[in-house]
């Protein structure tokens, strides 16, 4: 629950609705308590692993020079520094 200035209080949440393989759909709802409407916002995520990453970069032109981990992610998302060959 937040008190939002000029909209009153808001509740919100957010519920996974599926996972399949590489791809995660999930809802966020939020309700307004000034008139009790309910918006709803559905997305659907794709994770790929790292190869799939590299070869679409390399498939767009560019050089993937290193791959990190993301510092407050370790293990759990990467960074990709690349660059193109019109950087060079």
């Amino acid at each position: 629950m937040r008190d939002i200035p000029g909209v009153g209080r808001v509740e919100s949440w957010l519920e996974t609705t599926e996972v399949d393989g590489p791809l995660v759909s999930f809802r966020w709802t939020y309700v307004f308590a000034g008139d009790g409407e309910v918006l709803t916002s559905d997305s659907t995520l794709r994770f790929r692993e790292r190869e799939e990453v590299e070869s679409a970069l390399v498939d767009h032109g560019f050089t993937v020079g290193e791959v990190r981990d993301a510092p407050d992610r370790p293990g759990r998302e990467m960074i990709f520094y690349a660059h193109s060959a019109a950087d060079r």
